[in-house]
């Protein structure tokens, strides 16, 4: 017997369009289950941002979550993952949560043969060394390269997913991680999934560790393990705030999400 719990939505959350990745995969990986989805696109980027303000931008996202009724709440943002976690574990007590960078971190070490791991996100994410601090806890022995890449989030944004100038990007990126052994690739943003295909052609040898992909693995066994899949065979409904529809958020958003965006309705929070 299915209880009501299980119908309410997926809240998935982010500081822009970047998150709508997971929501690609969730829709993929779960495909019964409803969700909501809110970025804070009025005041992206988070990664330049104080801690405190942070702290504070997520904590009214999750408050707007939680009177959409969410089951579970997965932060689709590297930097909110990296910066606010306890808070938002604070807000809503025993609730599932799940975060990019705890999947992504189980996913390497997972993938990885020789226990040495590069990670690529942007500089915010690289030096709260979540990352790291998430993958020793795991396993202490591991050793972790981290290389800030920041400049690749405006590139992909601008649809430069095959660019001779995003690729010299990559490749200047790279260097310091394919100087070592390493042979494991935490995507740590995001927005890179997106050049997959250009990041394998650059570092053939390395294995790729998508944290969209990764995150709803992640989400579908949370899931689980609380009894709060959506077995009802009714379409889902998915539905999308942001906090502002800045330009060509359409253009971006569906090349993200790899489907038409519909539902998109304006929510300023604070």
């Amino acid at each position: 017997m299915m209880s009501p719990n299980n119908e309410k939505p997926i809240g998935v959350f982010d500081s822009g369009v970047g998150g709508l990745t997971v929501v690609r995969a969730l829709m993929e990986r779960l495909p019964n289950e409803n969700i909501v989805y809110f970025g804070d696109t009025a005041r992206v980027p988070y990664g330049v941002k104080s801690r405190n303000t942070i702290e504070e931008f997520t904590a009214q996202i999750v408050e707007f979550l939680l009177q959409n009724e969410v089951k579970a709440l997965v932060i689709a943002c590297n930097t909110i993952a990296a910066v606010a976690y306890k808070r938002v574990q604070q807000m809503v007590g025993n609730m599932p949560i799940i975060s990019v960078i705890e999947a992504g971190a189980q996913a390497a070490l997972a993938t990885t043969r020789n226990n040495h791991i590069g990670v690529i996100a942007t500089s915010t994410t690289v030096n709260s060394n979540a990352y790291a601090r998430a993958i020793h806890a795991q396993n202490p022995d591991t050793r972790i390269l981290s290389q800030a890449s920041p400049i690749l989030v405006p590139l992909v944004e601008e649809g430069w997913l095959d660019h001779e100038v995003t690729r010299l990007t990559v490749r200047e990126y790279l260097k310091p991680i394919l100087a070592e052994d390493v042979d494991t690739l935490v995507l740590g943003c995001t927005h890179y999934p997106l050049l997959k295909p250009l990041i394998k052609k650059e570092a053939n040898t390395l294995e790729l560790v998508d944290s969209s992909i990764t995150t709803a693995e992640a989400t579908a066994q949370a899931l689980l393990d609380a009894h709060l899949l959506n077995t009802s065979q009714q379409m889902p409904d998915y539905r999308f705030y942001v906090s502002d529809i800045p330009l060509r958020f359409q253009t971006i958003g569906e090349r993200f999400l790899g489907r038409s965006l519909e539902q998109i309705e304006m929510m300023r929070l604070g």
